[in-house]
């Protein structure tokens, strides 16, 4: 595999971990504010982002790569209202797609198309992910101000069920 590409697949890993690290901050910071349907919806989305740091690690180990994990960042942002994690959330997630875009341009110009296979499930999940951050944005802009309607997104947010993805390389 292009050396260019398994440091980019290394850095991944990383990455993903740093996402888990931030949405259990998001998930500490709702706790907080007692509404347990959010801190629970970013809690579950933790567990998906570890998975899938999982996933990246699984993948270079198949193809005999080294992994080296790196120390994680302590996530950075603060909260100054119910808004702002959601805000965060949604921008993260835009991050993630362009990191795994480039990874994806790398492995077009090396035509390994193994890896660009293995990408397309995470180009899939991304353009969920920013659909399902954006919509948590907007529905809180258009409801959550109101204390019934932020009742109800806590709600709906507290029924969340993760699925672990099952990938087989």
């Amino acid at each position: 595999m292009n050396e260019k590409i398994a440091k980019l697949l290394n850095q991944q890993i990383n990455k993903e971990f740093y996402s888990a690290y931030l949405y259990l901050d998001i998930s500490n910071y709702y706790d907080e504010k007692d509404l347990d349907g959010y801190a629970h919806y970013y809690m579950v989305q933790a567990q998906e982002e570890r998975d899938h740091a999982l996933l990246f690690m699984q993948y270079m180990q198949s193809n005999g790569l080294k992994i080296t994990l790196e120390a994680i960042d302590r996530p950075d942002k603060t909260f100054d209202n119910l808004l702002s994690p959601l805000e965060v959330a949604a921008e993260h997630e835009r991050y993630v797609t362009a990191l795994i875009n480039d990874i994806y341009h790398e492995a077009h110009q090396a035509k390994d198309y193994r890896t660009m296979k293995f990408l397309d499930w995470f180009i899939d999940e991304q353009r969920e992910e920013e659909d399902s951050a954006d919509a948590m944005v907007s529905r809180y802009n258009l409801f959550g101000q109101d204390p019934r309607g932020l009742y109800l997104l806590d709600q709906e947010y507290a029924a969340r069920v993760y699925t672990a993805p099952s990938l087989t390389l």
